[in-house]
């Protein structure tokens, strides 16, 4: 080979290298482990439940699954490729097992426990009543009667507002969809997760919406898998970890600046349920601390004599 030809070869060599570089890093709903022979998680995710998860311009993922997602498979020692699903095909994706797990504000259900597996609880939310600032008449559940009501394809929303005597239900695939629905007044009210709600409202992202007072319900997220995963053990143990080593908290605080609502001390979720009464009023657009009824366990739905919990604390 000439010299000429040498560097050439060099050059291209380099071009090369440099090129597969920038196409990893523009790979950015790809994130690197601390096992590089560790097979990537394939993670599915809704990028519309803000702040949850997030897509940017740019097509990168963020919101607070996301970071945790992240920091939990840096503890755990995995990779993590995510890959944006319809909230209402996660179920099922689940159950063909074309994915690994899900992490999208997924609320822990006697009913989807039938089909799919969950880790321990990693976020304490609830149910709120979205109206129009000008709306006086819608105050509570029972104000939602014969009332037309939006809701969120395959959400516990969905499933709460079946129990609306006489409403009128309208299905959406994302909030944005829905809330525009209601600004434009085609629908009364809207059913949906409490914090996602206020966190837009907070950041003005919904003007002229307002929360109603009380949540309807309260309800744990959990990373969804596949029955049986293998992963399931250390998704939960990362968890644990992060929950313990401060930086839980951090995250929480990154995205809803406040202290973190306290999270159950269990992990039998493979086979129990816990039904919360819902008794958390809101106050402006801050928890306020519970009334005193606190939580109902489900001994049937569990199949077991107690479950060890740890006391409510509102923050």
């Amino acid at each position: 080979m000439t010299r000429g030809n040498l560097i050439n070869f060099k050059w291209r060599q380099l071009i090369l290298s440099l090129g597969c570089l920038l196409l990893l890093i523009a790979c950015n709903n790809f994130y690197p482990t601390t096992n590089p022979g560790a097979k990537p998680l394939k993670v599915a995710t809704d990028p519309t439940f803000i702040p949850f998860e997030i897509q940017t311009a740019s097509s990168h993922l963020e919101g607070f699954d996301i970071d945790l997602m992240n920091a939990l498979a840096k503890v755990a020692g995995f990779a993590v490729q995510f890959e944006s699903l319809p909230f209402d095909g996660m179920i099922s994706t689940l159950q063909a097992k074309r994915v690994d797990a899900a992490i999208s504000g997924i609320t822990i259900t006697a009913e989807r426990l039938k089909t799919i597996a969950f880790s321990r609880p990693y976020f304490k939310a609830g149910l709120a009543i979205a109206v129009r600032e000008d709306n006086q008449n819608i105050k509570d559940f029972n104000s939602l009667k014969g009332k037309k009501i939006a809701v969120q394809i395959g959400s516990t929303g969905a499933d709460f507002a079946k129990t609306i005597p006489n409403a009128k239900i309208s299905t959406f695939n994302s909030g944005p969809e829905f809330f525009q629905d209601l600004l434009n007044g085609n629908v009364d009210a809207v059913v949906s997760d409490a914090f996602a709600t206020l966190y837009a409202i907070k950041n003005g992202k919904l003007k002229g919406i307002r929360v109603v007072a009380d949540l309807l319900t309260q309800e744990y997220y959990g990373i969804a898998t596949p029955k049986d995963s293998p992963h399931l053990d250390a998704i939960n143990k990362g968890i644990g970890t992060l929950l313990s080593n401060g930086t839980y908290k951090q995250i929480y605080q990154k995205w809803f600046n406040a202290e973190p609502r306290q999270l159950p001390d269990f992990w039998a979720l493979g086979t129990c349920t816990e039904r919360l009464v819902p008794s958390v009023p809101l106050q402006g657009s801050k928890l306020a601390r519970a009334s005193g009824r606190e939580v109902e366990v489900s001994r049937k739905a569990c199949g077991i004599a107690s479950l060890k919990a740890q006391p409510k604390v509102e923050k």
